[in-house]
């Protein structure tokens, strides 16, 4: 190993026993081991963070199919280099010859290119394995999931990234063993939850700190420049922002201010446009709260007028009590419901007429025709309803759209509403039975 290769690459696993976490996948009996020892390998799709051992995994795959080892990345190869690699491992394929091609970010390729691959792993010329960050769901076409297996790999844990810097440490022919570097455990475990799940980041830390680090010891001080702009994962297009964000609409669903919070936190620590949390959050006041506590989306948007007015950070307090609000108020989805009910039936029914007696006669000819005879103006009616007047179209008389649940302000909606429509069923029967004794 090149000796002015980074800390991260010279410590690279050489071993399955070497690689840190995956206790799922490579752990003493799991399957894939199991397959990895006996030689029986497979193309696959490797699906994890950054630093989890995605590369070092594929390496050792070929290593124990006793294969060419063949790397190509989908930011910097193109078409013509794919198939060029694709051709000469059919040249060795045909000369007895394995061939692993590891192809790292393959979601970055487009359908075309990742088709490129699909006979080539029908023919067996190449065994297939695909890295990615991205949900293969997404990500992959169908024919290429098809032909592999996904194995998930999950961010290392904090004491599993303490125990590979360890290993660097006490290193003296790839790592900085020999160095006379000291670093006391507090210290040490700092850096592994720093890295946030990336043995890679922690041992490139590492390597920052024994370069900054006084007579060999790396102190509080050192730590503090290294640790300075440390930064959490966060991707503001791929499927941890969507995850993210879905956390958040639930927990002030589930009326959890404390979780709703921590993961408001979350997405604007990790970059998200505090814009679109504004929106989102404007959507659950009206959503998930609705008529249960209409000024939910009066608050909704004076925060998002807030946060316009004040930038970050100040502004995001605004968006912080919004949240702890909309968590904390009481819930109803019955405006929802009913505003879906309503276009369904809009879609489904057509083009019903206006009743007659709701339209408008500025015109004698439309007076002549019906128009308005019979409408019965609330306000001169006992009561301020007039109970026996239908609005809906006909055909769609008697549907009930909107039923309030008994929360917050809809309680005394549902009541009122509960007591209108009885008297209004009690009317039209009323009405029916008039006509029908006639």
């Amino acid at each position: 190993m090149n000796a002015l290769a980074p800390l991260a690459e010279r410590m690279r696993p050489r071993s399955l026993d070497a690689i840190v976490g995956q206790r799922r996948l490579l752990g003493p009996g799991a399957a894939l081991r199991r397959a990895l020892e006996a030689g029986r390998v497979h193309s696959m799709i490797l699906w994890g963070p950054p630093g989890c051992g995605k590369t070092t995994l594929a390496r050792l795959v070929a290593e124990r199919a006793q294969a060419r080892f063949h790397v190509i990345s989908a930011v910097m190869s193109g078409l013509p280099e794919v198939r060029r690699v694709l051709a000469e491992a059919a040249e060795a394929f045909a000369r007895g010859e394995r061939t692993v091609l590891f192809v790292d970010e393959v979601h970055r390729f487009n359908k075309a290119q990742q088709d490129a691959f699909l006979p080539h792993i029908e023919a067996g010329h190449i065994v297939f394995v695909g890295a990615t960050t991205e949900n293969p769901s997404f990500e992959l076409n169908s024919a290429l999931l098809s032909r592999c297996r996904v194995h998930v790999l999950e961010a290392v844990a904090a004491e599993d990234i303490v125990a590979a810097l360890r290993r660097a440490l006490d290193d003296a022919e790839q790592g900085l063993g020999g160095q006379g570097i000291t670093i006391d455990d507090g210290a040490l475990e700092s850096l592994a939850e720093a890295a946030d799940g990336d043995v890679r980041r922690a041992l490139t830390l590492l390597e920052i700190a024994a370069e900054l680090a006084t007579d060999g010891r790396i102190d509080e001080a050192t730590l503090a420049q290294v640790l300075a702009d440390r930064t959490r994962r966060f991707d503001k297009q791929g499927e941890q922002f969507y995850d993210q964000i879905s956390a958040l609409h639930k927990s002030v669903r589930s009326s959890d201010p404390d979780a709703a919070l921590y993961w408001l936190a979350r997405m604007l620590d990790g970059g998200c446009d505090p814009a679109y949390l504004a929106r989102r959050l404007t959507r659950m006041a009206v959503e998930d709260i609705g008529l249960a506590d209409p000024r939910a989306l009066d608050m909704a948007i004076s925060a998002w007028e807030a946060y316009d007015r004040l930038g970050s950070p100040e502004g995001e307090l605004a968006l912080a009590q919004l949240v702890l609000y909309l968590a904390s108020c009481a819930k109803s989805n019955a405006g929802y419901v009913a505003w879906k009910a309503a276009r369904a039936d809009v879609a489904a029914q057509g083009t019903l007429a206006v009743p007659m007696h709701l339209r408008n006669a500025p015109t004698k000819l439309m007076k002549g025709l019906g128009y308005g005879k019979g409408y019965q103006y609330d306000h001169d009616v006992e009561g301020g309803v007039a109970l026996d007047q239908t609005c809906l179209p006909e055909a769609l008389e008697g549907r009930v759209y909107y039923r309030p649940l008994e929360r917050g302000l809809e309680l005394r909606l549902k009541e009122k509403l509960d007591a209108l429509r009885e008297a209004r069923t009690q009317a039209r029967a009323g009405r029916r039975g008039g006509q029908g004794g006639g």
